[in-house]
């Protein structure tokens, strides 16, 4: 049910998220999700890709700043209160949430939010336990 993700670390300057992705690119990777957060000299571009091994190795082989990490997908009604359900069945299970970001493949079908937790294994429990779906790893990296 885990996924790794690729953390890219990398100067909040013009042109280098072009870079990435055309590193990404020119490698045959294939961008699945994507979150960027940033303070004024760098930022942190988190992605879901096809091949994590190959992203890690061609990203490296240029230069930048990588590394993996374990998140979940879980599928959420893409309709009002389906994020805030979610976020109450975690909270009552004390389930902290360090960071998560989100897409729809089509309006109107469930959201795929991608959740990074303090303790993976104890959040898959709990959301299982609650009827709540968590994306096989192989599913998501092919969305």
């Amino acid at each position: 049910m885990k996924v790794e993700q690729i953390s890219i670390f990398i100067e909040n300057k013009s042109g280098r998220l072009a870079e990435v992705s055309g590193v990404l690119g020119d490698a045959g990777i294939n961008i699945r999700a994507l979150s960027l957060a940033d303070t004024s000299d760098f930022g942190i571009l988190r992605l879901i890709v096809n091949d994590t091994d190959k992203a890690f190795n061609v990203l490296r082989e240029h230069n930048f700043t990588v590394s993996k990490t374990e998140v979940i997908g879980v599928e959420v009604p893409d309709s009002p209160g389906g994020l805030s359900s979610l976020l109450q069945t975690l909270d009552k299970n004390n389930i902290n949430v360090e960071y998560m970001y989100a897409f729809v493949e089509r309006s109107g079908d469930n959201a795929v939010i991608i959740f990074r937790f303090d303790d993976v294994d104890a959040a898959i429990d709990v959301l299982t336990k609650n009827s709540i779906r968590v994306i096989e790893g192989k599913k998501l990296t092919s969305i």
